[in-house]
């Protein structure tokens, strides 16, 4: 009889967080995948408040499918009536008309359960990390293309994030 501190009991797992979900849902269908947005800023160590959980693939019709099969896997839906054939076919065209930067999708009875797919950056030759999780590794941009990708984007926060980034060394 097993009781409480007794030899050979394992150790509860915590449930793996949503960022760890997404990322195991997306290693497994196979996607080439980056953390790039807030949760990518405190995984390199700064300070840093997040809900959403932010993606970008190689930008190629495979991944985008793919990533698109993903998030639907767990649950999630598109905000907007668009497939992964859509996006990729429209891309210039949804960020030029659309200011389609990011691709959203949300859980509809957990709506803190947000990700977006990043249509305005291709992870193309760009560098991984890769941080152990207990579900599984977890990729993330290295920090020198997340500075760079932050510094090129202007927005207040992603200038917040340089910095606080920069800080660290």
């Amino acid at each position: 009889m097993a009781g409480k501190g007794s030899r050979g009991s394992k150790k509860e797992r915590p449930p793996a967080t949503f960022l760890e979900c997404v990322c195991r849902a997306l290693r497994e269908a196979g996607v080439d995948y980056a953390i790039v947005g807030g949760h990518a800023v405190a995984l390199h160590g700064a300070v840093r408040g997040t809900l959403d959980v932010d993606v970008a693939v190689r930008w190629t019709r495979d991944a985008v499918a793919r990533a698109e099969a993903a998030l639907l896997g767990l649950g999630l839906v598109s905000r907007i009536p668009v497939t992964a054939q859509d996006v990729f076919d429209n891309r210039d065209e949804y960020m030029r008309e659309r200011d389609l930067i990011a691709w959203n999708f949300y859980h509809p009875s957990k709506p803190m359960n947000e990700v977006d797919l990043l249509t305005a950056y291709d992870l193309t030759d760009k560098h991984v990390d890769t941080v152990a999780f207990p579900s599984g590794p977890v990729q993330v941009l290295s920090k020198r293309d997340l500075v760079a990708m932050k510094r090129q984007s202007g927005r207040t926060q992603d200038l917040e994030d340089v910095a606080a980034l920069e800080k660290l060394g």
